[in-house]
């Protein structure tokens, strides 16, 4: 049974066409809360998917300044873990976890 805070880690999967590309490279790509750190991340990925995890890339996007209609706002900043599995190891990210 998993830990219910490893649902508060992992945030959703990203589906671009660029994180469709390292997936051949057996990568993974993941929005995740932006407190957590690297082992949390690893921690969680590996409990709710049952899978080995080899290393944990993170990055922070910052938020871009929009205008919409005379009016100015601000998007959110995003942190996206970029999980490496070990060999033979695959996540499915289209199904629920």
């Amino acid at each position: 049974m998993s830990d219910i805070r490893h649902y508060d880690v992992i945030v959703s999967p990203v589906i671009t066409e660029k994180s469709t590309l390292v997936s051949d490279n057996n990568q993974v790509v993941f929005n995740v809360a932006k407190q957590a750190s690297k082992p949390e991340i690893k921690a969680a990925v590996e409990e709710l998917f049952g899978v080995k995890v080899k290393a944990v890339n993170t990055l922070v996007r910052k938020g871009k300044i929009k205008r919409f209609r005379g009016f100015s706002g601000k998007q959110k900043d995003v942190k996206k873990a970029i999980v490496t599995l070990a060999e033979g190891q695959s996540v499915d990210v289209t199904t629920g976890v």
